[in-house]
């Protein structure tokens, strides 16, 4: 059974940083992508950030790039979202989410595409 759990989030002024973890079991070698979400209330679900547990490699929102980065430990089964800088608009639910195979670069970042789910982690911006 695939299980993700999501957590690190709290209370963080502007300007600060915050690294979320998600851990992960069950997965198969076809789970490639470990992504994060995020939703704002009254907002839709937002792609952040996505890492290919293979070969590292990586993608990110507009919004965060230059700001966040993600890494993955798979040894610890365990992937990272390193979060500097932060502003209000940063607010949010964080979820993980995985897919078995692969997606088009396109789709990465597209939570229709991702049937596991993590719980979410609070993540609040705020003096």
């Amino acid at each position: 059974e695939v299980q993700l759990q999501a957590f690190g989030g709290g209370l963080v002024q502007p300007g600060g940083s915050l690294r979320l973890s998600c851990t992960f079991s069950g997965l198969t070698s076809s789970h490639y992508h470990i992504t994060w979400f995020r939703q704002a209330p009254g907002k839709e679900r937002e792609g952040v950030s996505t890492v290919n547990r293979r070969d590292g490699s990586t993608r990110y929102a507009n919004s965060v790039k230059g700001r966040f980065t993600i890494s993955r430990d798979n040894a610890k089964s365990t992937v990272y979202l390193q979060m500097s800088d932060l502003k209000p608009e940063d607010t949010a639910v964080y979820y993980c989410a995985t897919r078995a195979n692969r997606l088009v670069m396109s789709a990465l970042l597209d939570a229709a595409q991702y049937p596991y789910w993590g719980q979410g982690t609070q993540v609040t911006v705020s003096s």
